[in-house]
């Protein structure tokens, strides 16, 4: 059996490897993710749709999957790219393998490539789009195919990923929930609403495009602004019902692609990143403090600092290259982070976030009781 497989990119370099997933062909904006450990959270987070993850640790798969770690019901990524996958992971709770758990959901995969080599590339010329086949061998044309892929820039990706109708979080949900929250999923993780439970909330996810009027029609305590895939400034359903719920002072927290529509909302501007932030080690600094959180990050668009208005003030900053990672408005009860606070990069170093939403939505909810 042939499992020969094969990446080309957009500049007409081709990698040759061996297939370890799906057969078949796919594509999309090739970026590289640093993280040692957490494929299976990656290979299931909505916000990597539409992406060729390349992972830059050499092995992947020694732990195997999980029946419990997953950040949605399905992976989005539009393909993987690793050194070397394991076909024998050692750990009592792996219930398959990662080629397995590829297969089983037609996500096409290469192995056997020099890693190295491509993502010293793409740090250096910027991510690039990509296909990955192990139907076609013919380098122009595979390079040719990559070409034609849209950008990542002007796609809404979160009307891809989010649900179609509201739901209710019920995986340690509390029995008798002091707060509410309604979540709206711009390609929610399971880990955020895992920490909402944890807080004693009740979580209602609603799509990405359900208006204000329905929103508080739900009577929530606050509203989480999820992660999410692609670019914010097409999403601008959104951002009009972000401006709406700002104007009812309700407490807001955005986190990735909530964060940057947050900052549209305020009438700032966002920008792509060269190849963007993937990995779980990115030294982030809380200005408040000059506490330093190491963090898990995935995104590739960016709010620009000097585009937003004087009454929202920078709270974090990455430390390797100064970008924005974290605001909140000196008046309303609004805040967000660029990063990923439920995820245990620190392992614990941001989970106050989630304290400081809830102690928001006690305030309101003193200051106004429900019925």
């Amino acid at each position: 059996m042939n499992d020969t497989a094969w990446l080309a990119l957009e500049d007409g370099t081709v990698y040759q490897g061996r297939a370890c997933g799906a057969a078949g062909e796919t594509g999309g904006e090739t970026v590289f993710n640093t993280a040692m450990t957490g494929y299976q959270e990656i290979l299931t987070d909505p916000s990597y749709c539409g992406q060729l993850v390349t992972m830059t640790y050499p092995q992947i798969g020694n732990y195997g999957i999980t029946a419990g770690d997953h950040e949605s019901a399905r992976p989005r990524l539009a393909g993987l790219v690793v050194r070397e996958l394991c076909r024998n992971p050692s750990n009592h709770e792996s219930v398959e393998t990662v080629g397995d758990f590829l297969k089983k959901h037609g996500i096409v995969a290469i192995e056997g490539l020099d890693t190295r080599a491509l993502t010293l590339k793409l740090r250096d010329q910027g991510a690039l789009r990509g296909v990955i086949s192990t139907l076609d061998g013919d380098p122009k044309r595979l390079a040719a195919k990559a070409r034609a892929l849209p950008s990542m820039a002007g796609r809404n990706l979160a009307k891809v990923v989010t649900c179609e109708k509201p739901w209710e979080w019920t995986e340690g949900a509390p029995a008798k929930p002091a707060l509410h929250v309604v979540v709206m999923d711009f390609g929610v993780k399971y880990g955020i609403l895992r920490r909402l439970a944890a807080l004693g909330a009740r979580a209602t996810v609603v799509p990405a495009s359900t208006m204000a009027e329905d929103i508080l029609r739900l009577r929530p305590d606050g509203v989480l602004l999820s992660n999410g895939p692609g670019d914010p400034e097409p999403v601008t359903d959104a951002v009009a019902t972000i401006q709406k719920l700002l104007a009812e002072r309700m407490p807001l927290f955005g986190i990735c692609l909530g964060h940057q529509l947050l900052a549209l909302a305020f009438g700032g501007r966002t920008y792509k990143l060269k190849f963007g932030h993937h990995g779980s080690n990115h030294p982030v600094k809380d200005l408040a403090t000059g506490r330093v959180e190491i963090t898990a990050q995935n995104h590739g668009f960016c709010v620009d600092l000097e585009s937003l208005p004087a009454e929202v003030k920078t709270t974090h900053v990455n430390l390797n290259d100064g970008t924005s990672e974290g605001m909140a408005h000196a008046t309303l009860p609004v805040f967000s982070v660029q990063y990923h606070p439920e995820a245990s990069a620190g392992p614990h170093d941001s989970r106050y976030l989630f304290d400081r939403f809830a102690a928001l939505m006690r305030e309101r909810l003193e200051a106004s009781p429900r019925a």
